[in-house]
């Protein structure tokens, strides 16, 4: 296959508002709004935002665990939003999902043998004779000791759930792995085990992989390229080092301000964004950030700004790119507005 694995163009995902009295339609809710997304062959993109910026509900309509309203993905060459269901289930052991929540993404009545083994088992590629010597390889891949196989999810912790949770996610060799928010349940002091798995994995089996996450600091230890998500849009998209080096937007401004750091005395001072973001079924005039951006103005507010190119390799959807980064973040956090 010549070029990239995974191609979306246009995906727009939205949701009813209904009145809880008479039940009718009152609104739409836009979570996704025409969103565009390559992913080539052996490469890791990461999908950053806060929380409701459609980080998920994307993933989750590009591999059609939710219908999309509009758009197209093409997965390796092909039209997976026009696919029939039967088909679609046959395709689906080559894009596999690690979900958010190790605690309640396993089954607690299966034992972990039996977990792993049933993606096998449902796409036909496995034997249930094979079941012991499969499981014991794919536990061992993940780090986890063989008699895991005969435990049951509520006997490990947090961080070991979610390597069984990789573990079945690669049970099937799949060409696409989609993490999403992967290690934000999890205690600090195992993230770094799990990224530093994931990473080894990807690099390994030449994973492609989608990386869904609102932390920056562990983003830049996985991702070829970014992509910055606000109320649904891509507002910026650039290389790792591009866009953590010198981003453009005032919002990926804001979420590399928000970036831990050892000694938050002797570090810059932080930009704190006012507000919270925009309700998705009633989104501002023009530039969606507007109403939280430090550095916007009559024209922000009346049009909204096109995803265009801004150099080779990024583009950004903002009518003042990289001012606000130039200016730097004074005292507070806070900007005089023109």
């Amino acid at each position: 296959m010549t070029g990239p694995l995974l191609v979306v163009r246009g995906l727009r995902t939205e949701f009813p508002v209904v009145s809880p009295v008479l039940r009718r339609r009152i609104g739409t809710v836009r979570a996704v709004d025409g969103v565009d997304l390559d992913l080539g062959a052996g490469e890791t993109v990461a999908l950053v935002g806060e929380s409701g910026s459609g980080k998920t509900t994307f993933a989750r309509s590009a591999l059609r665990l939710i219908e999309p309203t509009a758009g197209s993905v093409r997965f390796a060459g092909e039209e997976l939003l026009t696919l029939p269901a039967r088909e679609l289930r046959r395709r689906r052991r080559r894009f596999q999902m690690v979900f958010q929540d190790p605690w309640s993404s396993l089954n607690p009545r299966l034992r972990i043998g039996d977990a792993l083994f049933e993606p096998l088992l449902v796409h036909g590629l496995a034997a249930r004779r094979d079941q012991g010597a499969r499981v014991a390889r794919m536990l061992a891949e993940v780090g986890l000791p063989e008699e895991a196989a005969a435990r049951y999810p509520h006997e490990f912790s947090g961080g070991q759930r979610q390597r069984v949770g990789i573990a079945r996610a690669l049970a099937t060799d799949p060409d696409l792995l989609v993490a999403d928010e992967p290690v934000s349940a999890l205690d600090v002091s195992v993230r770094a085990q799990i990224v530093n798995l994931l990473a080894g994995l990807q690099a390994r089996r030449a994973l492609s992989m989608l990386f869904i996450s609102h932390d920056l600091a562990v983003v830049e230890q996985l991702a070829d390229r970014i992509l910055v998500l606000y109320l649904g849009r891509v507002v910026e998209e650039a290389s790792s080092a591009l866009l953590l080096g010198a981003p453009l937007h005032p919002y990926t401004v804001a979420l590399l301000s928000a970036v831990p750091v050892p000694d938050p005395a002797g570090g810059p001072e932080r930009l704190v964004l006012p507000g919270e973001p925009p309700s998705p079924s009633a989104p501002p005039t023009g530039c969606p950030f507007h109403p939280r951006c430090p550095i916007a103005r009559e024209r922000c507010r009346r049009d909204a700004p096109i995803l265009l190119e801004a150099a080779p390799g990024r583009r950004v959807a903002c009518h003042f790119p990289g001012e606000l980064q130039a200016a730097g973040a004074p005292p507070g956090g806070t900007f005089p507005r023109s």
